[in-house]
């Protein structure tokens, strides 16, 4: 660390020696040290060891420019946050740094930025309208065997037209949700006009029945959705 104030007073040879030296050193260690050095020049340089911060004098020489964070532990330099990214005429046309949150969420921002994936899934999902359909199954009702589903954990089938499903940990906030369904003997044998889809929503358990008769029936296809 060494800071002079770059001005070789008339003195003898060797103390000018001395102040040349110490002069040159400064030079060489840009005014380095805890304060800022006095007096000040136009566009000198000065590493903050304070702040671990090199700055640079402003030409009208009335402020300091941060221009970089070195990192003394991990000897690495590291860009300040908010740093512009500009053309040759000084216009802005980025950003390094992280903008408002808002910004993300409204998509309507132009400015380019460094963005993180937790910001992109953010400004994603605010822009996303959220289906209401939570689960669904397609079930062999014959066994209650799931083909394929979402949101769903397992399916018992109780007895005849009688099933429980279980849905995944966390994926219902309560018990209000609704049973869309549909069953036949085969995938595209949509059934809703003639079958009744009733449903315990407390242990999401429901039973299959045909609406002519009143009988529960194990449909080839069983087709349910759950909205909430």
């Amino acid at each position: 660390m060494s800071q002079h104030d770059f001005n070789i007073a008339n003195q003898t040879a060797a103390n000018a020696r001395s102040d040349i030296n110490l002069a040159l050193l400064a030079l060489n260690s840009n005014s380095s040290g805890p304060t800022a050095p006095t007096p000040t020049y136009a566009n000198m340089h000065w590493y903050d060891t304070t702040n671990n911060i090199l700055k640079q004098r402003s030409e009208a020489d009335d402020a300091w420019i941060s221009i970089g964070y070195f990192d003394q532990t991990t000897n690495k330099f590291r860009i300040l946050d908010d740093t512009q990214v500009v053309d040759a005429s000084g216009t802005q046309t980025g950003l390094l740094g992280d903008q408002a949150t808002a910004e993300w969420q409204s998509g309507l921002g132009t400015t380019q930025s460094l963005v993180s994936p937790a910001n992109v899934k953010s400004a994603i999902d605010s822009l996303t309208i959220s289906s209401p359909i939570k689960a669904w199954a397609n079930i062999n009702g014959a066994n209650g065997a799931i083909r394929a589903s979402t949101g769903i954990t397992s399916c018992v089938r109780n007895g005849l037209g009688d099933y429980t499903i279980t849905f995944n940990t966390g994926l219902m906030p309560d018990a209000n949700y609704v049973l869309l369904g549909t069953a036949g003997s085969v995938v595209s044998d949509n059934r809703s006009a003639v079958d009744i889809f009733q449903l315990t929503q407390t242990t999401a358990r429901f039973t299959v029945m045909n609406q002519a008769t009143g009988v529960r029936r194990d449909a080839t296809f069983v087709c349910v959705q759950f909205v909430r």
